[in-house]
């Protein structure tokens, strides 16, 4: 009878069975909204597929997400070529992503903005980082395809324009799965070999996955950290890359960054041909005005006269030196004046004469204060003398010594009625050479009536 019963293990590997053997479910494609999206260490990517009615858990392995040219998000709607299978351990079905694109986008368009976005963000964009390209290179590196338009375009028009430049070509593969990685690694030799005063990258026309090696992002970063300026040409004057935004200069074609790169040696000519007769005309202009500068000369009194201009120098001399003299004779004469007017206002405040006069002020102070001090301690004498006195009268020794005691409690309590004490009770007299320790035998009151006592 057990027999009839199937372990949860057999259950779950039969539907498992059923489902890998259902051809429809070999090859599904769905269209679906993400959800719950998270990558694992591992590279594997983990999400849930919904629509407005239903949802169904599904994983993307490492070895199919690294072709994604975009990044999944939670909200993104997407296009997914999978199979759907039985995850044994938990015993549910879920679907196994082959590939996956945007919905509504293309992939590669996705993947573009969202690099973009990136890179904007870390500032790779900003045209503050941006490198100038040298007026007068002489040495040029070009990054691109050794057979294709672009570098038969690029070394016509450096020919034409600067021929004495010198121009060396890095080939890369500019198309395909290897060309991003081709590519950095020739801007990364280019700047280890040296150099080059100047690289221009890129490639001819072309559609935009044939250009997408130059929307990568190795490429994109290896731009940003040469330290040799970047002409970007890529494509045709309405393509734009990831590579024109972080280059130092973006050309709108090959020819262009050739342009760029290198002055044009008619131009030069014509700029050295209009320099040459500025400079000819500068140079009549000045010696016009030499020759003109020379005949005033020529004609002036000093060349004229010359003797009779040396006497009256001479004679302008003589008074200068007359001048002269009369200012430094009156100047010592002030100085003479006003050291004189010191020394006696020095005289007049000599320190020994105030000095002595402070002495003098000294004694006199100190004589009043010996004076007031020995006033005042007589007044202070007489006055204890006088309260000696008085303390002398009331002091109670001198009251005793007349036959008065005072007589104590036990606790020290002076007593001064016999509603103080109670018969039999112990108390000391203090007579004027000692203490009696006494016990009252008995009380005897003194009654006042009439205001005589009794």
């Amino acid at each position: 009878m057990s027999d009839r019963y199937l372990t949860v293990s057999a259950l779950t590997k039969y539907i498992k069975r059923k489902f890998e053997m259902d051809k429809h479910l070999k090859k599904v494609y769905l269209k679906a909204e993400i959800s719950n999206f998270t990558r694992h260490s591992r590279g594997h990517m983990y999400l849930t597929l919904k629509d407005d009615k239903s949802r169904i858990q599904a994983v993307m392995f490492a070895s199919q997400n690294r072709f994604l040219k975009f990044k999944p998000e939670n909200g993104m709607n997407v296009l997914i070529i999978g199979e759907v299978s039985i995850y044994e351990p938990q015993g549910q079905y879920q679907l196994y992503i082959h590939s996956m694109e945007p919905d509504g986008i293309g992939a590669l368009y996705l993947a573009y903005e969202q690099l973009k976005e990136k890179l904007t963000s870390e500032g790779l964009f900003d045209p503050a980082k941006k490198k100038p390209i040298p007026n007068f290179p002489k040495q040029i590196g070009v990054i691109t395809s050794p057979t294709g338009a672009a570098i038969r375009d690029i070394i016509t028009t450096v020919r034409r324009r600067y021929p004495i430049v010198k121009l060396s070509i890095l080939p890369v593969m500019v198309q395909g799965d290897s060309a991003a990685t081709s590519i950095e690694k020739a801007i990364y030799k280019a700047n280890q070999l040296g150099g080059f005063d100047v690289l221009i990258v890129g490639r001819g026309g072309g559609s935009i996955e044939e250009l997408w090696s130059f929307n990568e992002e190795r490429v994109a970063r290896a731009i940003a950290a040469s330290e040799i300026p970047i002409i970007s040409a890529v494509g045709h004057e309405t393509d734009f890359t990831i590579s024109d935004f972080v280059a130092d200069m973006r050309a709108p074609t090959p020819t262009g960054a050739a342009e760029i790169a290198v002055p044009s040696q008619e131009e030069l000519k014509e700029k050295l041909g209009s320099y040459r007769k500025a400079l000819g005309r500068l140079l009549q202009n000045r010696m016009v005005q030499a020759k003109e500068k020379l005949s005033r000369a020529n004609k002036s009194y000093a060349f004229r006269y010359p003797e009779q201009l040396l006497k009256q120098k001479e004679q302008e001399l003589d008074r200068t030196v007359d001048a002269l003299k009369k200012a430094l004779g009156d100047m010592n004469e002030k100085k003479s004046y006003n050291y004189e007017h010191l020394q006696k206002r020095l005289i007049q405040t000599s320190p020994q004469k105030r000095i002595a006069e402070n002495r003098k002020q000294l004694r006199e102070t100190m004589s009043r204060t010996s004076r007031v001090f020995q006033r005042i301690q007589a007044e202070k004498q007489n006055n204890f003398s006088t309260l000696l006195d008085k303390l002398s009268i009331l002091n109670p020794l001198h009251t005793m010594k007349r036959g008065y005691s005072i007589s104590y409690k036990e606790d020290g309590r002076v007593i001064s009625t016999t509603k103080q004490v109670n018969p039999g009770e112990h108390i000391h007299v203090k007579l004027q050479d000692g203490v009696l320790d006494c016990q009252v035998w008995g009380l005897e009151e003194e009654l006042e009536h009439d205001g005589r006592k009794e």
